[in-house]
């Protein structure tokens, strides 16, 4: 019986450590196109990267220059996201301490639409979402921002 147990408690560990976070919270910085910052009600602010796409990246001071159509990206980020309520479903975290989430605003796929809008492309090492290529590819196809 104790072993029995002890299996269950095991078991509920892994099931609850898999499951993804869920964060609400407005959007108070966007820092290039697939990268932004949510304050939470609790007033804490989690930096997210947004999972499955990359985006170009932007200038970073003298020595890293930015990337073309990084400042594109980030400001259709921005004006996807920036100052409105969001919701991040999230279920890892990069080398950097971001959180990588979903994230969706108003009905919308934040992620799928920056590709869809050619402003990111699909993130081949970590897809999985099979209509992100299809978005990706009518992207390339309508020759939409990076394409």
């Amino acid at each position: 019986m104790k072993l029995m147990a002890f299996l269950i408690l095991i078991a509920c560990s892994f099931a609850s450590s898999s499951m993804a976070d869920t964060i609400t919270g407005k959007v108070v910085s966007v820092a290039d196109g697939d990268t932004l910052t949510i304050l939470d009600e609790a007033r804490t602010q989690h930096k997210v990267r947004l999972a499955q796409i990359d985006a170009p990246e932007t200038s970073h001071g003298k020595n890293k220059p930015g990337q073309p159509f990084g400042n594109d990206s980030k400001q259709s980020l921005a004006q996807l996201t920036f100052g409105k309520v969001v919701t991040a479903s999230c279920g890892d975290t990069d080398r950097y301490g971001r959180s990588v989430c979903g994230i969706s605003v108003d009905g919308i796929d934040v992620n799928r639409e920056q590709v869809q809008r050619g402003m990111a492309w699909v993130y081949r090492r970590y897809a999985h979402d099979k209509t992100l290529y299809r978005a990706e590819d009518d992207a390339k196809r309508e020759k939409r921002g990076l394409w």
